[in-house]
């Protein structure tokens, strides 16, 4: 059985764009480098201080991934592009795929050259079934 747990990043969207090498668990500085990884289920070698929220059904995670969409929605850069999949849209998507097994990521660019990504990853992972629960579960 699946649990989920809930990541979330709002930085400068210069790192997070050109820093792929830091983003990926070889760099001496994944650990500890606050970006979002290049691969969702690398989130789970992060430290257990990085999740947000932890969740054991999938709906409640799906829930939680929308209202960290509306909190971020007043900053959108660009809401009307944005408006054109919605926060409806999302949320279907999220309680279709979560109870599979499949992570999910939004992200998105906001006012001020800043960005913001929202994760729900799941645990175990289907795509490293090695990795160890960061929350000890």
């Amino acid at each position: 059985m699946h649990h989920f747990h809930g990541y979330a990043w709002t930085g400068q969207a210069a790192p997070y764009l050109n820093g792929e090498g830091i983003r990926r668990p070889f760099h001496p500085e994944f650990r500890s480098s606050p970006l979002p990884p290049m691969r969702l289920c690398d989130w789970l070698l992060k430290p257990r201080n990085r999740i947000v929220i932890s969740f054991d059904q999938a709906n409640d995670a799906a829930t939680w991934l929308v209202d960290q969409y509306d909190i971020a929605c007043p900053s959108f850069h660009l809401p009307d592009q944005e408006a054109k999949i919605g926060r409806a849209h999302r949320h279907l998507g999220a309680t279709e795929v979560l109870p599979g097994g499949t992570d999910i990521q939004w992200g998105f660019h906001l006012k001020g050259e800043r960005f913001v990504s929202i994760g729900v990853i799941c645990c175990p992972n289907k795509h490293a079934p090695d990795y160890k629960c960061p929350a000890g579960q």
